[in-house]
């Protein structure tokens, strides 16, 4: 066990198959005769990965995932960015990924108490399809016929209008839209809310239609989601998790009808377990957020009575699959977890490592 000391972490980039705007960055952390991956991320959190938390891997066990979080955290916390819990996030996901190459097994092994489901329900997102602005219904019912467990769409507040003529236009869009496919919606703010007409559409938005609104509001405002709580709109939350925040503080004041949690951007699969662990206490169920999908997938296989089905975002995820080895392919509203050591996010081809 003692060849299982992480020896060095480099940044490199995968150009191949990529297409202009995608994130390309992977990080490789080396112990023994292996390599660990994670990615692709964007050049941000890339560039704050080698220049902050690099140093902090080195000759770390791969297997004490918890000292390493407090090692990353406590650098992070030196040096304070908007990429911090991201990078935080994809380098202990690469050590998990070494972990169970090493090991000779699947993350979700490692993590999982019982043998592990190896095919995981998802739900099918499209942020860019606004429900406010679909004229022809015909590519809902088309998203709809992928078997999929449910859908999630976008719905953007038109700057232009007052609160109430936006909450009501939007309330209209999503009845429209659900009573068209005959099933409620998942919606996304996708940043373009103010409180003011999230608490205007809590009032006038009928929740049968509804499967959630997420992240209704620009940032985790207290006092806010407590007078949305009170309402009965169902509130998702979670993505813009933190790797320092309290996840029970969290969900006991937006007593969220799921957490959409990025196993990423929270701080990576360790704290994610974390924060499964105290939302299945407080009885919300967790969908992991697409953009971090194989380490969410490996959640779902490990912790299936906590974490119902992952995301798949129907507009980016295709392209980023293009740059594993092993790319994923839906399978009726299903993903197959992927049998082969680690997380099965080893790049399909890199470049040298990102310089300084």
């Amino acid at each position: 066990m003692t060849s299982w000391t992480i020896k060095d972490l480099r940044v490199v980039q995968a150009r191949q198959l990529a297409a202009p705007g995608d994130d390309t960055f992977f990080i490789a952390v080396r112990a023994a005769d292996a390599v660990g991956w994670y990615g692709p991320v964007g050049e941000r959190v890339g560039r704050y990965v080698n220049d902050v938390l690099a140093h902090e891997t080195k000759d770390a066990l791969v297997t004490d995932h918890i000292g390493l979080l407090g090692e990353l955290r406590e650098a992070a916390r030196r040096l304070p960015s908007e990429a911090a819990s991201w990078a935080v996030g994809v380098v202990d996901c690469a050590v998990w990924d070494l972990h169970g190459r090493l090991a000779e097994g699947t993350v979700a092994e490692l993590l999982a108490a019982a043998a592990p489901r190896p095919l995981i329900p998802a739900y099918a997102s499209w942020l860019t399809q606004d429900l406010g602005h679909i004229d022809n219904q015909d590519v809902l019912t088309r998203v709809m016929a992928g078997g999929w467990s449910f859908t999630k769409w976008g719905l953007r507040r038109d700057p232009a209008d007052p609160p109430g003529e936006a909450a009501t236009r939007m309330a209209r869009a999503v009845e429209c839209c659900s009573q068209a496919l005959g099933v409620p919606l998942a919606v996304d703010a996708v940043g373009t809310w103010t409180p003011a007409v999230a608490l205007a559409f809590a009032q006038v938005a009928d929740p049968v239609f509804l499967r959630w609104l997420e992240d209704p509001l620009p940032r985790h405002d207290a006092d806010t989601y407590e007078l949305l709580a009170a309402t009965a709109l169902p509130l998702a939350v979670g993505e813009r998790a933190h790797c320092d925040e309290d996840p029970a503080g969290l969900i006991q004041y937006v007593r969220p009808s799921a957490l959409t949690l990025d196993a990423v951007g929270c701080g990576g699969l360790t704290r994610a377990t974390q924060i499964i662990h105290v939302a299945q206490t407080l009885g919300v169920p967790v969908y992991p957020h697409g953009r971090s999908l194989l380490p969410g997938l490996h959640l779902a296989a490990a912790y299936p009575d906590a974490v119902p089905a992952v995301e798949y975002r129907l507009r980016w995820e295709p392209g980023r699959q293009r740059l594993y080895e092993s790319p994923l392919r839906p399978e009726n509203g299903r993903l197959r977890l992927p049998d082969i050591p680690g997380l099965g996010t080893t790049p399909r081809s890199t470049a040298c490592p990102a310089s300084r």
